[in-house]
């Protein structure tokens, strides 16, 4: 017979500590009507560690000299990772048909041949390599020195985008033509090419880390795409503006298609394009963030 463990319930005490110690490692932001979720994926992992309440828990996260390592099966355990290549196919068009020309007009007059490219909160990696298998349509690109780096902050999904190895479900918008010319196939899932990978660089980054954000360097584009949802108003005043540091002048920032800057920052414009609406870093920015858009 099969004895299963009886769920451990978490108090409202036990919620308030659990809530405030993730909110401050990375701004994820879990209200009153989710601490069923904190209850269920945690209470994995007071089983794996064979402790009796949330409370030793925290004390677990807090002191344990393991701390860092479950702090990060934590975020593993609390963040949604559902992602497939060439998604939001608008955004992308938009990307290639309009920012780029700019972005190339505007170098060129610079005598630069340099495109950095932030793919922030990557997840698997279909977003970094997307990136990647655009640019190597792009001819007038191979002159350049190209980057795309891709960050998250889940170790588990970063391991994924550094194998490059995936199933059907990453495909559900990828024409039959690109997966024929990116992947090869491997043990009946597909592997990325080493002409995409080797455009990618894949690291694990925090976007509350403003010291080691400020490490990237600066980025011509930023894709943050459905990530900026998971984070309260005070997380997203912080994420948006460590971004805005982040982009040179003109450098353009892509949100997902029902994410927005109004009530966070006045420091973009708002630029309407054939397929999309982006926002854009002017050349002189007031570098404010708070006021309506």
């Amino acid at each position: 017979m099969l004895f299963l463990t009886p769920d451990i319930k978490m108090s409202a005490d036990e919620f308030r500590l659990l809530r405030d110690f993730v909110y401050q490692h990375c701004g994820l932001n879990f209200t009153e009507d989710t601490k069923y979720l904190l209850e269920k994926r945690l209470g994995r992992r007071l089983q794996q560690h064979n402790l009796k309440t949330f409370k030793d828990y925290y004390y677990f996260l807090r002191y344990n000299p393991n701390k860092d390592q479950e702090l990060s099966e934590v975020i593993d355990q609390l963040t949604t990772n559902e992602t497939y290549f060439f998604r939001e196919d608008f955004q992308l068009k938009t990307f290639i048909e309009d920012i780029l020309p700019e972005i190339r007009k505007r170098k060129e007059r610079e005598g630069k041949r340099t495109l950095r490219i932030w793919s922030a909160g990557c997840s698997s990696g279909e977003e970094p390599y997307t990136i990647a298998m655009l640019l190597l349509d792009q001819p007038w690109l191979k002159s350049w020195r190209v980057e795309v780096i891709g960050t998250d902050i889940s170790q588990r999904v970063l391991h994924m985008a550094r194998e490059g190895i995936y199933g059907e479900a990453s495909f559900r918008s990828t024409e039959p033509l690109q997966k024929m010319r990116f992947f090869t196939e491997h043990e009946g899932k597909s592997r990325i090419k080493d002409e995409v990978r080797n455009l990618v660089s894949i690291s694990h980054l925090n976007l509350f880390d403003t010291a080691r954000i400020a490490l990237l360097g600066k980025m011509d584009v930023i894709f943050c795409r459905n990530v900026i949802i998971y984070f309260d108003k005070a997380g997203k005043k912080t994420v948006i503006e460590n971004f805005l540091q982040r982009l040179v002048p003109d450098g353009f920032l892509l949100l997902g298609h029902s994410e927005s800057l109004i009530n966070l920052s006045t420091s973009f414009q708002l630029r309407h394009f054939q397929h999309d609406m982006v926002y854009q870093k002017p050349v002189i920015t007031n570098a404010v963030v708070g006021g309506p858009l």
